[in-house]
């Protein structure tokens, strides 16, 4: 059985996540909902699917942002196997 992240606790969360208004708020709230390594993970990983779809090397990646080799190839996969999530936040970033 294959698992999905799309429940209604998922719902709820993405819910309360669309209602923050600023960085800061950001900031209130994912501090209490994610440990410091859960948080400081994700933001490694946006780094790293940044900088690869800037075409930087997995050494170049690995060195800036302390990834390893295995999180750069997971976070390569998504990019280019995923849904386009990244790809459409950063699309969207660009725009601003």
């Amino acid at each position: 059985m294959s698992k999905t992240i799309r429940t209604e606790a998922v719902d709820h969360l993405f819910e309360a996540i669309l209602l923050l208004k600023d960085k800061e708020e950001c900031y209130t709230f994912f501090e209490d909902v994610c440990s410091v390594n859960e948080l400081l993970s994700l933001s490694q990983r946006f780094e790293v699917a940044y900088m690869l779809r800037e075409k930087k090397t997995y050494l170049d990646i690995a060195e800036k942002t302390g990834a390893s080799t295995a999180t750069i190839s997971r976070v390569n996969r998504s990019l280019n196997y995923g849904k386009d999530g990244y790809d459409m936040i950063f699309d969207r970033m660009l725009k601003e």
